[in-house]
């Protein structure tokens, strides 16, 4: 008890601290639009950018129109109307923040009210699921840079809240459909944890724990009707909350989806391709013409091996968990999902700084070297601080070695790392090892005794 206390009342502290962190760019003059005149002076200096508060301009969110029902995408990517670049949930969240919002300041405030319990959720999940180790989540330094920079928070609480109710003494198939629909739900927030319903799946075909979970209706080694039921409790969640908004605005809900497609690895999207493969393609000897040629086709190569090494990356993770699953005889949903995030935010071309949000449950729940989790840590803060100075230095035209060089580390601390968990994620049990569900605890069919009690009564071998 006193350990849940203090993840979940030192996560509200932390979240305090985050917000006033983020707020220092948020105060008054403001002009007739809203703005604060402060943000676009202080916000890269101060390292208190949020894109809550930027994107209370140039969304239509400021005249509180309802997203996606409106407006749709240029052919260059530009937004119009009231389309947004997030999936619909996050949309309606953005939403909901300014409704009683007239100008940046009050969308900050009001939209991290509105983020703060899914943080609060996460905490308290987490505590449950792995006790003390849920201090990183609530007091590490990710928190405070980043909970109310983006719409981070509902995402997360959904991906953790499949793993807390995998954990529950319920049956398996029950706990497998439960859990992909919070993951649907996740992937109309931030697209990311729809990925995990794949492991989810194979760690109900494989009949759970041990494959002792297996009900007693299925007749051979792979419960078929469960990974299907889970597949179509996903699939059925991601169509019912995104088809009213597909038919009732079908530009504008597809434009979220184009957007995403055409934005390029740029300066501003932190990723290996812009600071590593971009260097194969652009010199500083290019004639303007041959600089323009080199970009379009840099660009052109990061759309087709960007998702296409991302997707090798989820299928190394899968196969590398079925390899563990001979060896333990039960499939590691929860580490290759881990494997299968570290191989998006590698591979992804776009690594925004709150990325590391989605990554810190992993570090929770999975029996990870501290060390490694430090170095990520200092890794990120190098990034999360040195992008922001760099870019108010840039704005500046004063020098920026010193703040690139931070960036750099930041970008290739990152990369290396996330190598390294990539394979460490697959080898790490779990911190608390009663996430895997018991077969004795509940865990057998809806209809039925499950295998695992017809083999306890079984004499031993």
């Amino acid at each position: 008890m006193a350990t849940m206390v203090a993840v979940v009342s030192l996560c509200a502290l932390t979240l305090t601290l985050g917000y006033f962190n983020k707020a220092r760019c948020a105060v008054a003059p403001f002009l007739d639009n809203g703005r604060s005149t402060a943000f676009d002076t202080v916000k890269d200096s101060w390292v208190c950018y949020s894109d809550i508060q930027f994107l209370w301009l140039g969304r239509d969110i400021d005249n509180h129109v309802f997203p996606y029902l409106s407006g749709g995408i240029t052919p260059n990517g530009i937004l119009t109307g009231g389309t947004v670049e997030y999936p619909v949930l996050s949309g309606l969240l953005m939403w909901l923040g300014a409704i009683p919002s007239h100008t940046d300041a009050e969308f900050l405030l009001y939209s991290s009210a509105l983020l703060a319990p899914f943080g609060l959720l996460t905490a308290w999940m987490l505590g449950r699921l792995a006790g003390k180790p849920a201090l990183l989540w609530s007091v590490g330094p990710p928190l405070v840079l980043y909970a109310f920079h983006n719409w981070e928070l509902p995402v997360v609480a959904a991906a953790v809240g499949a793993v807390f109710v995998m954990a529950l003494r319920i049956p398996l198939r029950t706990r497998g459909i439960l859990a992909a629909i919070l993951l649907a739900i996740g992937f109309c927030l931030k697209l990311y944890p729809g990925a995990f319903v794949l492991p989810l799946l194979l760690y109900v075909a494989y009949g759970g724990n041990g494959g002792r979970e297996l009900p007693n209706t299925v007749r051979g080694r792979f419960d078929i009707q469960g990974a299907l039921g889970v597949a179509m409790a996903a699939i059925g969640t991601v169509v019912a909350i995104n088809l009213p908004f597909a038919v009732l605005g079908y530009e504008g809900w597809r434009a979220s989806f184009a957007f995403q497609t055409l934005r390029q690895a740029d300066i501003t999207t932190n990723s290996v391709w812009y600071w590593g493969v971009r260097h194969l393609y652009i010199t500083d000897s290019m004639t303007p013409e041959d600089y323009l040629r080199a970009e379009a086709s840099f660009q052109d190569t990061v759309d087709v091996l960007s998702p296409l090494l991302v997707f090798m990356a989820f299928g190394l993770a899968l196969w590398l968990g079925l390899r563990k699953m001979k060896v333990e005889h039960t499939y590691p949903w929860i580490a290759v999902s881990g494997s299968m995030l570290c191989g998006f935010l590698l591979l992804h071309k776009v690594h925004s700084p709150q990325y590391t949000l989605w990554l810190v449950p992993f570090f929770v729940l999975l029996r990870v070297p501290w060390a490694l989790v430090g170095a990520y840590l200092v890794a990120d803060l190098s990034m999360g601080i040195g992008v922001f100075k760099y870019f108010g230095a840039l704005t500046e035209g004063s020098d920026s070695t010193t703040e690139k060089v931070f960036v750099e580390v930041g970008v290739w601390g990152r990369a290396v790392l996330l190598v390294v968990f990539f394979f460490v994620f697959l080898r790490a049990g779990l911190r608390n090892p009663g996430l895997t569900q018991p077969a004795d605890a509940g865990g057998g069919s809806d209809t039925g005794t499950s295998k695992a009690d017809m083999r306890s009564n079984a004499p031993t071998q």
